[in-house]
């Protein structure tokens, strides 16, 4: 046999070899990546579906025993959630509480970043984690700490305004001062996170470009604000978004300090999702509602991107 010949024979038969190969490269793969995706069918991808096709039905109390039989309504809900008066209060609040709360708690991070990032010297790693500590504390707990710091006969920081000739007010059961009191307690609970991701991106700021402002005549001022801030773009657009996201899904610091009140001054969509599902047993309707939040959700996103985001 010639040697032409021999080369093709051998290629004749590795070729099946060959194409069995990556089926079972593909097998294997998917072998390894199995458990995930089964808990992502079970646990994420079916209750997202499910809920999605609950937003159509009248689901309730009386369905869970027979999950078929339930009424087709359509889109009966969502018309009926934007005639809810009080699907607007929570509305209202819960932008109330991103519009405030984002801004204050970027530059505070913002600010604190710089400040440990090129002014503190001493006691920088302390800092940094002390400011970084309620992050990773149970929101829980933190929420029943600062209701007890703004009980208003015995709570701390009323105590302290007493003390300075000051009476203070009912801050959780005064509907003027319910909101900012929240916002407070998540602002200094999240700038830790705003203050960790900031100081990253102050680290991949060339020191170069400090020097030459210097040299041209630039002070602290102007370098923060032609310097630094056009190189944050990118991070400060990341924590903008992330920021924004978690606020518009405000749950657990009024449930656990206020339940919403005072009249309804602290209502989030998520929990008047939560009572609408959970408390009335309305389970169509909070579907619905949970996914108008996410029609919110991904526009604001979309819009923070077209805008924040620099080609530069």
């Amino acid at each position: 046999m010639t040697v032409p010949a021999l080369a093709q024979r051998r290629t004749a038969e590795a070729a099946p070899s060959a194409s069995r190969r990556p089926w079972r490269d593909d097998l294997v793969g998917w072998a390894f990546a199995a458990p995930f995706v089964i808990l992502f069918v079970v646990f994420l991808a079916f209750p997202i579906l499910a809920s999605f096709l609950l937003s159509f039905t009248s689901f309730g109390l009386r369905d869970i025993a027979n999950p078929v039989g339930t009424s087709v309504i359509g889109i009966k809900n969502y018309v009926d959630l934007f005639a809810d008066p009080k699907f607007w209060k929570a509305l209202f609040n819960t932008f109330y509480f991103v519009v405030v709360g984002v801004p204050v708690t970027l530059a505070i991070g913002l600010l604190i970043a710089t400040a440990l990032s090129r002014g503190v010297t001493r006691f920088r790693t302390a800092f940094r984690v002390g400011y970084y500590l309620p992050v990773i504390t149970s929101i829980v707990a933190i929420a029943v700490v600062w209701r007890f710091l703004l009980n208003p006969d015995a709570g701390l920081i009323n105590m302290l305004l007493s003390g300075l000739g000051i009476k203070g007010p009912a801050w959780l059961a005064d509907p003027v001062f319910a909101m900012p009191s929240i916002i407070a307690m998540a602002v200094w609970r999240n700038l830790g996170f705003a203050m960790v991701v900031f100081l990253a991106g102050l680290q991949t700021i060339p020191a170069q470009l400090y020097e030459a402002a210097g040299i041209d005549g630039a002070g602290r001022w102007q370098a923060f604000r032609y310097v630094t801030i056009p190189m944050l773009r990118p991070t400060i657009l990341f924590m903008t978004v992330i920021t924004t996201i978690g606020y518009l899904q405000l749950f657990e610091e009024p449930f656990v300090m206020t339940l919403g009140g005072p009249l309804d001054s602290t209502l989030s969509i998520t929990m008047y999702m939560y009572q609408q599902g959970f408390t009335f047993f309305h389970q169509g309707y909070a579907s619905a509602i949970a996914y108008v939040l996410f029609v919110i959700v991904a526009l604001i996103a979309f819009l923070q991107f077209k805008f924040l985001r620099s080609d530069e």
